[in-house]
């Protein structure tokens, strides 16, 4: 988990990016988009998550996101 960048405004929006290890192409088969979408899917429906665009590369993902609603959150520090 990361120590270095922390979602500090539970009520906030955020620009997400992630990679792959070493910008391997991998989001170029559709089995490995459709987990991407599978997961994004299950943290809206039971996490909460607010997905408001999202954009699926070949070696990475951008997302905007907040949260839905009062969640409890347990925030470790």
């Amino acid at each position: 988990m990361s120590r270095k960048y922390k979602f500090l405004n539970p009520d906030g929006i955020y620009f997400v990016t992630f990679a792959v290890v070493r910008w391997v192409n991998v989001f170029t088969r559709d089995i490995y988009r459709e987990i991407i979408l599978d997961s994004l899917k299950y943290c809206q429906k039971g996490k909460g998550l607010q997905l408001h665009a999202y954009v699926i590369m070949t070696n990475h993902v951008h997302l905007i996101i907040s949260r839905e609603g009062m969640i409890d959150v347990e925030i470790i520090e």
